[in-house]
């Protein structure tokens, strides 16, 4: 058995270190009582080995993650979800805001459309009532110039384009809203006051008592008329509310524009009044027409008559020159302002006009005595 067991050791060593480490057949004599006696420790080393390792396997206790205190930097991953958070409650902010706004412009709408068809209604009454005249005991219907008609049409979608550009002009007043696209909507805000004043010297050249009764407005409107709009003078009182702060400079810019526009308004009242005068004057001098005589005093009644209906051409004139006073001062109160400021005003115009309005249907909406 002795024997069996070293030659089993030996081929084990032969098969383990190979024929490098055999020189001759004496070397490897000698090795194979060495090997075979070192194979046993190398046995009980590995047992050692692996008995050893599986203690330390049974010793080790596990380590648990300990939480990331307010000192370590594990709190850097709390910022960005705080930030998250903060986004998502402005976002939501915003949103609420922009329901709102929806609301209050779909309201504005309805209110609209019904102030418009109540403003149809107030046209034909008062075109029955003022337009039927006499003519040998028959009452003859008026005659509409078409151009009269189209004007109360625009108007109509004026009304409706400003309100839109109001809500446009109150989302772009929000913070964070860049300046060019404010900027834009005051530009065309401007040009859309420009647009009205075209459409108004249309109409006031087709029929000058149409534009100056301000039938096409709402009656509320119609209190505050002036050669068929608005007081430059009195808008800006209306308007400097709206605009503080104001630097001294705009202040003082502020002011000088509105003692212009109050001068140039009195020039044109005065140059109406004096007209309202001069027509008093050429009807007071019309001589009668004599039945009797024929034709040589009606003539010369039709020709002063004729000369009377020309002086009305000047009323043409004077709705041109206040509605350019209107633009200038528009124009002249943006280049003062700055873009936030001009926006707000404009704002605050629309709002003064849409109150107007809605103060004209109520007034028509109130409970009345019955007749």
């Amino acid at each position: 058995m002795e024997i069996y067991g070293r030659q089993r050791h030996q081929m084990a060593a032969a098969g383990v270190w190979g024929d490098p480490f055999r020189p001759d057949g004496d070397a490897l004599a000698a090795a194979a009582p060495v090997t075979a006696a070192a194979a046993p420790v190398d046995v009980d080393v590995e047992a050692e080995v692996k008995f050893g390792t599986r203690l330390a396997q049974d010793d080790v206790v596990p380590v648990e993650e300990a939480p990331p205190s307010s000192d370590s930097f594990g709190h850097g991953d709390a910022r960005p979800r705080d930030k998250i958070q903060r986004r998502l409650a402005q976002n939501r902010e915003a949103a609420r805001k922009s329901r709102l706004r929806k609301k209050a412009y779909i309201q504005n709408l309805e209110t609209s459309r019904m102030k418009l068809a109540q403003l149809e209604q107030e046209l034909i009454m008062a075109r029955r009532q003022q337009g039927a005249h006499a003519a040998g005991g028959v009452l003859a219907p008026p005659v509409v110039d078409p151009r009269v008609s189209a004007f109360e049409m625009e108007y109509a979608r004026w009304v409706e384009d400003q309100e839109k550009q109001a809500a446009e002009l109150l989302a772009a007043l929000q913070p964070g809203a860049p300046e060019f696209q404010l900027r834009f909507l005051v530009d065309a805000a401007l040009a859309h006051y420009g647009a009205l004043f075209e459409a108004r010297a249309r109409a006031a050249r087709a029929d000058a008592f149409f534009v100056l009764s301000g039938v096409w407005r709402a009656p509320a409107e119609r209190f505050f008329l002036w050669i068929g709009g608005f007081r430059p003078s009195e808008l800006l009182k209306v308007l400097a509310p709206r605009l503080d702060p104001l630097a001294e400079q705009q202040a003082s810019a502020v002011r000088a524009l509105q003692n212009t526009a109050r001068q140039l308004e009195d020039a044109l009242s005065q140059g109406m009044s004096k007209l309202q005068q001069t027509l008093v004057e050429a009807l007071m001098t019309v001589d009668a027409p004599d039945d009797a005589a024929g034709a040589g005093g009606g003539g010369h009644a039709a020709r002063q008559m004729t000369s009377a209906v020309g002086k009305l051409d000047d009323l043409v004139s004077f709705v041109d020159q206040a509605d350019h006073l209107r633009q200038q001062t528009l124009r002249n109160m943006s280049k003062i302002l700055t873009v936030p400021q001009a926006a707000r005003g404009l704002l605050a115009l629309a709002d003064y006009s849409q109150r107007l309005r809605a103060l004209s249907s109520l007034w028509a909406a109130r409970p009345r005595e019955p007749a």
